[in-house]
């Protein structure tokens, strides 16, 4: 590569983050991501009979599945990721990445869909993440993603249920 070549390619580093949105703009997303919503405030045995008991072990418990064993880690087509337990659209497909962990990875959630806390399960503190309307646990967040973010949202599989872009969303439950 070439000076004259180097130096073009710098001067649209900037631009990469509007080439983002437009990426991610209502045309080129499968599903429609801007939902409101309440969050609920149902005891966790209410999910009970809504989800598998892995998955409310999971959701509700702070389970983790083990690595490797969710199929929704290669899976990469087009669609969105919802929370297995209330339907609310966590992830979009474009934010999907391999991070080699055998969990389903993401570089971000769709805006405003998920809560945090800090986890000192492990001795050292880690942030958590939840569903932000029914609280279910997801993941954690690790500061070891890519760009531009830098960020991996490492989550359990059975957390979530993944809805191919030709597909409706379903109805948000409880």
């Amino acid at each position: 590569m070439n000076r004259r070549m180097l130096l073009q390619t710098m001067a649209l580093l900037p631009l990469l983050p509007a080439l983002r949105v437009l990426a991610s703009s209502p045309e080129n997303t499968p599903h429609m991501t801007d939902i409101s919503f309440t969050p609920l405030d149902h005891a966790h045995d209410y999910w009970r009979d809504k989800v598998s008991a892995d998955a409310w072990h999971i959701l509700f418990e702070e389970g983790t599945e083990p690595a490797g064993s969710s199929p929704l880690d290669k899976i990469y087509e087009p669609g969105t990721y919802v929370c297995a337990a209330c339907h609310l659209p966590l992830f979009l497909s474009d934010d999907k990445f391999d991070s080699k962990t055998g969990w389903p990875s993401f570089t971000q959630p769709i805006a405003d869909t998920m809560g945090t806390k800090r986890d000192y399960k492990l001795i050292w503190p880690r942030t958590e993440y939840h569903c932000a309307r029914c609280g279910g646990h997801q993941g954690h967040v690790f500061n070891d993603g890519p760009p531009p973010r830098g960020e991996r949202w490492c989550n359990n599989g059975l957390a979530l249920r993944f809805i191919p872009a030709e597909q409706p969303l379903p109805e948000l439950r409880g």
